[in-house]
């Protein structure tokens, strides 16, 4: 078992029905479905997917991806998103170009990313 799939196992024990899938070049599309949202969106929960890069963890992952549908409440589209294809996932959906600036290959994991996702959410813009 590799890293990325020992961190994708931990995902999976925190977010029950979480899922990933190896593509072609390496990468893993990684799915965790039923993000609790805080007060300020439009729904309460979204499914989160974000790609695990070739190389990683020296690549960091970039960007992520939510349920088309979600939006700031009363409806306006959430800073910094917009329409962009999932690489080898379900579309449409909602791609937030949203980037950590401090990665460290020896410290960082998954859920270091799921973490940087999560306070994204806790900005209402």
């Amino acid at each position: 078992m590799t890293l990325t799939e020992e961190q994708i196992q931990e995902i999976g024990k925190l977010y029950p029905g979480a899922t990933s899938v190896k593509a072609g070049d390496g990468s893993y599309l990684i799915t965790i479905p039923n993000v609790e949202l805080p007060e300020g969106w439009n729904v309460k929960s979204t499914t989160v997917r974000f790609i695990a890069p070739v190389g990683y963890p020296h690549s960091k992952p970039d960007c992520f991806w939510t349920d088309p549908n979600l939006r700031l409440v009363g409806g306006l589209n959430p800073q910094n998103t917009g329409p962009n294809p999932l690489p080898n996932g379900p579309n449409p959906q909602l791609w937030f170009s949203w980037h950590t600036q401090r990665w460290s290959p020896n410290f960082d994991s998954l859920l270091t990313y799921l973490r940087v996702i999560k306070n994204r959410f806790l900005q209402l813009r």
